[in-house]
């Protein structure tokens, strides 16, 4: 379990490629026991990890293989004696006072997203991480703008879904190297599976790789991938009160996209309020409204990725 969010991200994520047949899983269990130091109770969590490969042929049934995993070294279910920790005895302990200090829980991951944000820049790369609610049309923008821009720039996407292969399927049919990482029961990619991805997809220098992130407008927002830029997409069939019903992603991205601009004269959406909302969050957003469907607004979108790889 994620102890950021509480999601179920670490039950199982896999990636892969279209067309592979290798699953690369990823399992993280997490327990905790409790025990006493000088009369107070303490509660401590072990989460472990197990990575394993393992192929499936097309008629392969998920529920034919099973996963033995064996904490002996914890003793899950165990209780401890009056002794129990014997090596804290040579421990100061003030007034019968145990002082703790927890690391932020995000650390880890800030971590590893400044090693992967060194990685890009390193090699000239432009991250890029698309966030938005399901359905604000981030697989199709990204279609349409690596058939439109494949002969001027180089694309590698990575797909974030908790099921299916579905996107990473689309992305691979127009035309840019691609993975999928299915998060499970997660919901929200973080910089270790952007670590590992970018291992599978060996992308080039002085390319794009775009992240689509799960479809998400919370929890994603508090997960650093290494990107150079967050780019938020909202669509005209969501409500024109997003930026302020999820500040904290629009708070956290660097662009706001508004897609869907066909169907303003059918729906109750106000851009100017939009805009005017996601401001109040944060002054600094750029915007770009455009319609992935009718190609109105995409060519300022092309020019500023195009700025971005010259910079």
């Amino acid at each position: 379990m994620c102890d950021t969010c509480g999601c179920g991200h670490g039950d199982e994520v896999t990636i892969r490629k279209p067309g592979e047949t290798e699953h690369n899983h990823e399992h993280v269990h997490t327990h905790a026991h409790e025990h006493e130091h000088n009369g107070e109770k303490h509660t401590h969590d072990h989460t472990h990890f197990h990575s394993h490969g393992h192929e499936h042929d097309s008629s392969h049934n998920h529920g034919d293989h099973s996963h033995d995993n064996d904490h002996h070294h914890h003793g899950e279910g165990h209780s401890h004696p009056d002794s129990y920790h014997d090596h804290h005895a040579d421990h100061n302990h003030l007034h019968g006072k145990e002082i703790e200090v927890e690391q932020d829980i995000l650390s880890k991951n800030n971590l590893l997203a400044e090693r992967n944000r060194g990685y890009f820049e390193a090699k000239n790369i432009l991250a890029l991480n698309l966030v938005s609610s399901p359905g604000s049309g981030k697989t199709s923008l990204l279609e349409r703008t690596i058939k439109d821009l494949g002969n001027e720039i180089k694309f590698f996407v990575i797909e974030g879904d908790q099921q299916t292969m579905n996107d990473a399927n689309r992305i691979d049919a127009a035309g840019a190297p691609v993975v999928q990482i299915n998060t499970g029961n997660g919901c929200h990619l973080d910089s270790d599976m952007i670590n590992k991805a970018v291992k599978e997809l060996n992308i080039e220098d002085n390319s794009v790789l775009v992240i689509e992130n799960v479809g998400n407008l919370v929890c994603p927002s508090l997960f650093d991938l290494g990107e150079a830029a967050r780019i938020v997409i909202i669509s005209t069939t969501e409500g024109d009160d997003k930026p302020i019903k999820y500040p904290t992603m629009f708070q956290s991205s660097d662009i706001c996209i508004i897609n869907k601009t066909d169907l303003l004269p059918y729906v109750d959406f106000d851009m100017e309020k939009a805009k005017q909302y996601a401001m109040q969050v944060n002054h600094h957003l750029k915007f770009f409204e455009l319609s992935v469907k009718t190609g109105e607004g995409m060519d300022a979108w092309y020019n500023w990725l195009k700025e971005q790889i010259s910079n």
